[in-house]
Order: structure tokens, then sequence, then C-alpha cells
């Protein structure tokens, strides 16, 4: 058994897409017509059989106040690895991106905190 999916709450899908794929690098994988809103996928470039990111609208009623409380604590939805964390935050700084927290060695591993546009925060990380 291994993880296929994983969602992260977006409050716009076609925002979302931009911005994991311009900015982040991911590749869009699978994109179609779910009622009002699409299903709707990135993942890492090349990785044809890889974990896949579901970029899912936050419409439901829980999602707003769960997302909020999260951000308000600081506290990141979701984690992605880099091999370089510092150089990683340094290309997406110089993209505009929002960092919460910089590049932190944590003794197991170095984390920086952003935000991603969609309303919630995003770890990238590497183990030490």
């Amino acid at each position: 058994m291994r993880i296929h999916l994983s969602s992260i709450f977006v409050d716009d899908q076609e925002k979302a897409l931009r911005f994991y794929t311009e900015i982040l690098g991911f590749e869009k994988k699978d994109e179609f017509p779910v009622g009002e809103f699409r299903w709707l996928t990135v993942g890492a470039p090349g990785e044809e059989d890889g974990t896949q990111l579901v970029l899912e609208p936050d419409v439901h009623p829980a999602v707003k106040p769960f997302k909020d409380a999260l951000v308000d604590d600081g506290i990141p939805f979701t984690s992605f690895e880099a091999e370089d964390v510092e150089a990683e935050y340094e290309r997406l700084k110089s993209l505009g991106v929002r960092f919460t927290q910089p590049p932190t060695n944590l003794g197991t591993a170095t984390m920086a905190v952003f935000e991603d546009t969609c309303g919630n925060l995003i770890a990238i990380a590497h183990r030490n």
C-alpha cells in the first residue's frame, strides 16, 4: 500500500493551479469537471506514478474555520520535501512568495513555512 492522493483545500482552483505549477514547479496531472468544480491534481514533474495533490475546493462549511485556525496558530496544512530548503526559500522569495518562517534548523530537519495564496500555510523541509 502507498499514498496515491492527498488533498489541500483551496479558495480558488484556478489561482491554486497557477501557484502550484508556475511558482512551486509542480505539473498538472488530472483535470476534469465535477459539478461546478473540477477534479484537479498536481504532482512532481516526471513522476507519472507519484503521489498527487488534489486542489480541493474549500466549500464545505467546516473547512474555512479549520483553515483559519491552522493559519492563526502558524501550523502548516502539509509539507513538501526540498533537497535544499535554503535555496528553495531564496528561489520562492524571489518569486514573491511570502514566508511566515524562514529556514530553521529543528535538529532532525530544516524547515521553512510559506503562504500558498489560497488560504494555507505550507512547509518545505529536508531531514538533516
